[in-house]
């Protein structure tokens, strides 16, 4: 199906490509609501539209092919919801042996690059030419949308191609993640400038908001989004680049918008704007979504009451009532985990992409840091507590007070598989503890509070260690590449890159300034908290 050059491909092709998505979202929305070719030209509907595109393709669930369910699945369910010790399929696929035992698949982890190439950066890119000097508010956000999408992506792989996407004369020569990040940030400048800029002079717009399918429709939120996401990308860089965070925390103070604070507040793919929630028909229709044996040990152990808002009790009789997990790299070849505990999730769960209490985590570590003067056990509850208000459960006093730790892992099949709990903290926050259990119980609530959005929780697992995951039982990488204890760091570049477009490839590797394999650390995937 790919030519030479593929990647050369993509980006000469962004007109194409362009029509081709806005084509079938138009049909979409055509059938269902009577949006006929005069209406995309008049009010901005064609600019709308392209943002509808952005937006539903970052929690990717854009309709091409054969369906959009099994591109949501290679792109993020079947490797970083995997990898976060969120999920696990109770499936044998591929006869047992796959990501999860680190028998790496190339066309599953391929997906993410691919995808957001071939459909939504194209989106992204027309977007950005489209409103640069004539609609500064959809400018402001098609800039936070790009970072919100792109910072996926080099989470996955490290390297990838950004400033010099379409430029030829540049020959699309790839960033390495260090640039990517800085240039993320000087993205949410433009943003921000824009946005408020708008937002002073005509106060009272709200022509973006029948298009929100993330926000309130307010170009305030938006605002408010671009700050508590740059907040997200400086606490990356806490190891690696510390002076570059703290000056970007800074930033933040520059305007009087704030970050997400209540449990009501977050990012979300809305379901109301006829998005179907992919994770929810991998769930209830696939039947490929069970719960991760890290995710059963730390909640049930904690006694956790968010437990049974994330999780249904399993369906096999010997285990009524119970809620049991899967332990990936475990190499099953049969069905007897058909019965244990699947997700909530359903096909008209709205798709979290960042919530109020990640900021207050995030927040939470800032004050740990020393990088503001905020108090970091009050920043810790408040997360806990908004993470309670979102899910609407009950017994928060209690929980914060609360020092029960991680249950062993009983494997309900094979004795083989059982393991000692890894992580030994409790939800009660202790002043006197040091700071990096203290860092250790903020990321691991954070872990909690951020379910079922393996991206970040995966990005974040990576960069400090926490919460302590489950090593596989078996390690099949190829040559040993990937350490059972650390555990995938990345996903290696699409292996059709190497034959297709090699000097693209080395390009793309000489950035990564590593070896292309899984075990290779990011740039800001330090292995040392750096805690002073």
């Amino acid at each position: 199906m790919m030519k030479k050059n593929y990647i050369h491909i993509y980006l000469l092709g962004i007109l194409l490509l362009s029509v081709a998505c806005t084509g079938k979202f138009r049909e979409f929305n055509t059938d269902q609501s009577g949006i006929t070719d005069e209406d995309l030209i008049i009010d901005d509907n064609g600019y709308g539209i392209r943002l509808g595109i952005i937006q539903q393709g970052i929690y990717f669930n854009y309709d091409y092919g054969k369906g959009k369910n099994w591109p949501f699945q290679l792109t993020q369910n079947l490797n970083a919801d995997m990898f976060s010790g969120y999920m696990h399929d109770a499936k044998p696929l591929n006869g047992g042996s796959h990501n999860s035992d680190y028998n790496m698949q190339d066309g599953w982890n391929s997906a993410m690059w691919t995808h957001m190439y071939s459909y939504i950066f194209p989106q992204i890119y027309q977007s950005e030419n489209a409103t640069r000097d004539t609609h500064p508010a959809l400018f402001g956000i098609t800039k936070i949308l790009k970072v919100e999408a792109m910072h996926r992506v080099t989470d996955y792989y490290g390297p990838i191609i950004y400033k010099n996407f379409a430029d030829a004369g540049k020959h699309y020569r790839p960033d390495t993640q260090k640039e990517v990040y800085y240039e993320f940030f000087n993205e949410l400048d433009s943003a921000v400038v824009a946005l408020i800029g708008y937002i002073e002079e005509k106060p009272e717009s709200n022509g973006f908001a029948r298009f929100d399918i993330l926000l309130d429709g307010k170009y305030s939120s938006w605002v408010k989004f671009a700050n508590s996401l740059r907040l997200r990308l400086a606490m990356r860089l806490a190891s690696i680049a510390p002076d570059k965070a703290r000056s970007e925390i800074e930033k933040i103070k520059e305007n009087d918008y704030g970050f997400f604070e209540r449990g009501s507040e977050k990012v979300a793919v809305s379901t109301k704007s006829g998005y179907i929630n992919p994770l929810g028909e991998l769930n209830l229709v696939w039947n490929e979504t069970y719960m991760n044996a890290s995710m059963e040990s730390i909640l049930t152990g904690y006694g956790d009451p968010r437990l049974k808002a994330y999780f249904v009790p399993c369906t096999d009789e010997k285990f009524k009532g119970e809620y049991r997990g899967i332990r990936q790299g475990t190499c099953f070849a049969h069905n007897h985990y058909a019965g244990l505990s699947r997700l909530s999730v359903t096909q008209a769960t709205d798709a979290p992409l960042m919530t109020a209490s990640e900021v207050w985590f995030l927040r939470a570590e800032a004050a740990l840091r020393g990088w503001t003067d905020e108090d970091e056990e009050n920043c810790y509850r408040n997360g806990v507590m908004t993470s309670f208000e979102q899910w609407g459960v009950y017994g928060v006093e209690d929980y914060l007070k609360s020092e029960r730790i991680a249950s062993n892992f009983v494997d309900t099949y094979e004795t083989e598989n059982n393991v000692e709990a890894r992580c030994k903290v409790s939800p009660k926050w202790n002043p006197s503890d040091d700071k990096e259990k203290k860092l250790e119980k903020i990321i691991t609530q954070k872990w909690i509070a951020m379910f079922p959005e393996g991206c970040e929780a995966w990005a974040e697992q990576r960069r400090t260690g926490y919460p302590r995951l489950f090593p596989v039982r078996f390690n099949h990488s190829r040559n040993g590449c990937i350490d059972s204890e650390t555990m995938v760091r990345r996903l290696h570049f699409p292996g059709t890159l190497q034959t297709e477009d090699p000097e693209q490839y080395s390009a793309l590797v000489k950035a990564l300034d590593g070896e292309d394999h899984e075990g290779t650390y990011l740039w800001w995937d330090t292995g040392n908290n750096s805690l002073e």
